[in-house]
């Protein structure tokens, strides 16, 4: 299993009227892209959440979030989220409200213009 299905199909459902978002494999997971910035993603059974540097000690002092550590090295601005603390479709939601929130606090991305020739 690389990642839980279901809880990718649940994040959609949260993101279905939302304009900017697409999906990407990372981390041999899925990530969540708003807007070109990392927002949340699946790694395994858990949720990653992408949280803005004020709120990220706040945060991972709640219960079923833990650091962000997949390679050995933890990854500061990411949680993991256990699947107990997402289990619910308002839990999910106050966990992804975060992870909006992080992406929404982040510069536009410039769109990349893929060789196209500029005449002199």
């Amino acid at each position: 299993m690389a990642y839980d299905e279901q809880l990718a199909e649940r994040i959609r459902r949260y993101f279905q009227t939302r304009r900017g978002v697409e999906e990407k494999r990372m981390f041999g997971g899925l990530c969540f892209m708003l807007n070109g910035h990392m927002c949340c993603g699946i790694h395994k059974r858990r949720l990653m959440i992408r949280v803005t540097p004020d709120r990220y000690e706040v945060l991972l002092k709640k219960t079923h979030a833990s650091v962000m550590d997949i390679t050995g090295k933890p990854m500061r601005g990411f949680l993991l989220v256990s699947p107990a603390g997402c289990r619910t479709t308002s839990g999910l939601a106050t966990w992804l409200d975060e992870a909006v929130e992080c992406a929404k606090s982040k510069p536009p991305k410039k769109r990349k213009t893929k060789g196209v020739a500029v005449p002199d």
